[in-house]
């Protein structure tokens, strides 16, 4: 039998495995802690995180909005109406003379069609203007050689084709983020609101109710009975490609 030591004698020194088994649990736990807070901070800062992207999505859309308002205004003033078909043969007549502007689609089946008459008209050089963050969207590559001009993809606002200029200065002539084929808005962009550029070149961001749509005059704003539209002004959504 070993001989034991007094009950006074200090304990011995730990063993080299020993300290090193105490410094790793304590790494492990500091590690594990550490791990515990950025979850939880992850999880309390995310949904502020993605609210604030989509505020700035939203503001981007709302000065590309105001600045394709601009761009309406001018080719208003120099072909006397909005794009539409009527106005394909003037602007086709002016981009004659430029090879990249001539071949240019200027159909009438999507707003980047219609908005593609601002470009071969000379009103702007640039597509960044109609990009909005909305499903299938990139940003445009500002490349307007003919058919590069404004691609699918590159283009986010719907144009409401078929408007006079001298309508009602309230009227919407385009609107993000509408889904395609419906006039239902998407609420799950730009933070539930609708971005609306008006004759009048207003932008305004309104609310996107549960079915989908902004109310005006108690009705769908884009319900063609909708008292902010008149007998003889009609309108044909053009979407998005």
């Amino acid at each position: 039998m070993l001989p034991q030591p007094p009950p006074n004698a200090p304990a011995p020194p730990p063993s080299e495995a020993a300290i090193l088994s105490q410094k790793k649990w304590k790494w492990l736990w500091v590690i594990g802690v550490g791990s515990i807070i950025v979850i939880v901070l992850a999880v309390l800062t995310a949904p502020m995180t993605i609210r604030s992207r989509k505020k700035s999505d939203q503001t981007e859309a709302v000065n590309n909005a105001r600045q394709i308002g601009l761009a309406l205004f001018e080719f208003a003033a120099k072909y006397g109406k909005y794009p539409d078909v009527s106005t394909i043969a003037d602007v086709r007549k002016d981009a004659a003379t430029d090879l990249n502007l001539s071949k240019m689609s200027l159909g009438m089946k999507s707003s980047n069609d219609y908005f593609r008459q601002l470009l071969a008209g000379g009103i702007t050089p640039s597509e960044s203007m109609f990009y909005a963050k909305i499903p299938n969207t990139k940003k445009p590559d500002n490349n307007i050689k003919g058919a590069e001009a404004l691609k699918k993809g590159e283009c986010g606002f719907a144009y409401l084709a078929g408007l006079s200029s001298e309508g009602n200065p309230s009227r919407p002539l385009i609107v993000t983020p509408l889904i395609p084929g419906t006039d239902r808005l998407d609420p799950k962009r730009f933070d539930g609101k609708a971005i609306i550029l008006r004759m009048d070149n207003s932008v305004t961001s309104i609310n996107i109710n549960s079915s989908g749509h902004v109310i005006q005059f108690g009705k769908n704003l884009l319900d063609p009975t909708n008292p902010v539209w008149g007998k003889a002004d009609k309108f044909v959504i053009a979407w998005p490609e």
